[in-house]
């Protein structure tokens, strides 16, 4: 019988979460950095328990094994069908006690240097208490001014809360840049980060006072999906994102349906923003681009709960359209032969 092969689709799509682990040879003698490495290998149980044997058709068996070559990442895009990579440099100084970053900003350009057309900057301005404000304002305005970047991430369980008011500095300077700012809401999944400083319903603080800065939550803000969607419908500048949580419309199918059920009801999709975090497994590309095109409501659950069904322009909306639109870029097809749907 012939290998199944990855179907293709015509979606735009560009992914606000692929990691940047790099080499962790010199880090791994930190306790931190194997508490971390545990709750990674714990994670792929929930997410991919129950899964069916055709999630895997067309996945090559490389792709379950972790490769941190960035090539392997612009293979894994090709082949799966994603346009752009907003490159993200992973911090978690907090797994090193504050005195080692695990890929620094530099390296992550040098990464996106190298395919300026499908990779994009994500600077990591992580930590920011912990290294100073004025600190991080001088490298948020460097990147910007001289570099061109358009979005970043924030990491709060390796530094203080979403909503600590010695951030407020630079916030206001984030909202008067017109950057994209990506945090992480909801649970950290991998310890020693807190989870109780990226909880989604401090996002209400920051986004009132700053109306004009444009935030995507990460994972949705899990397990408080609810708190996350309630603060969105009242600030339209906080974009929820399905990053990590998307394998579950192939292996928790009824799960899912409810994460992007209320997301549509109470924020919409034009708001809504797509994302693998990718950590160096190909099939994590894998599942987050056959989920969200082929994962549709059950109808039962859209007449018991008033879910909306998935069209195909929600799907082009959360695949690329709203996090282009939001960065300041065409949604245009980045791999060649493709056209845009």
């Amino acid at each position: 019988m012939a290998e199944a092969v990855f179907e293709q689709d015509d979606f735009f799509k560009i992914d606000p979460e692929p990691h940047l682990i790099g080499d962790m040879t010199p880090l791994e003698h930190f306790p931190g950095v194997q508490m971390w490495w545990r709750a990674i290998g714990n994670i792929q149980r929930p997410l991919m328990l129950g899964a069916p044997p055709e999630a895997l058709d067309g996945v090559p068996p490389g792709h379950l094994t972790k490769n941190a070559d960035p090539e392997a990442l612009l293979e894994a895009m090709d082949l799966y069908g994603v346009d752009i990579a907003c490159l993200l440099p992973e911090s978690m100084m907090d797994t090193t006690g504050y005195s080692s970053r695990w890929v620094s900003n530099g390296e992550m350009a040098a990464v996106a240097d190298t395919h300026p057309d499908r990779f994009m900057y994500q600077p990591n301005i992580s930590p920011i208490k912990q290294r100073g404000v004025d600190n991080t304002i001088w490298e948020l305005e460097y990147w910007v001014k001289e570099k061109g970047a358009k979005i970043f991430k924030f990491y709060p369980p390796e530094d203080t809360y979403i909503n600590d008011p010695d951030l407020w500095p630079f916030y206001k300077k984030a909202e008067e840049l017109g950057i994209v700012l990506d945090i992480h809401t909801g649970f950290c999944w991998v310890p020693p980060g807190k989870s109780k400083y990226a909880l989604p319903i401090q996002l209400d603080d920051v986004a009132g006072d700053f109306p004009d800065l444009k935030i995507v939550a990460f994972h949705m803000g899990y397990p408080y999906c609810d708190d996350l969607n309630m603060v969105a419908m009242g600030h339209p500048n906080v974009y929820p994102c399905l990053s990590l949580l998307i394998p579950w419309a192939v292996s928790a199918p009824r799960k899912f349906a409810r994460i992007i059920g209320e997301a549509l009801r109470w924020v919409g999709p034009e708001r809504i923003i797509w994302g693998t975090d990718y950590a160096g497994f190909g099939v994590q590309i894998a599942a987050a681009v056959r989920g969200m095109r082929e994962f549709q409501i059950p109808e039962d659950l859209q007449r018991d709960y008033g879910y909306p069904a998935i069209t195909d322009e929600d799907r082009r909306m959360i695949f690329g359209e709203n996090l282009a639109r939001l960065i300041g870029i065409e949604p245009k097809r980045r791999i060649a032969g493709a056209t845009t749907k």
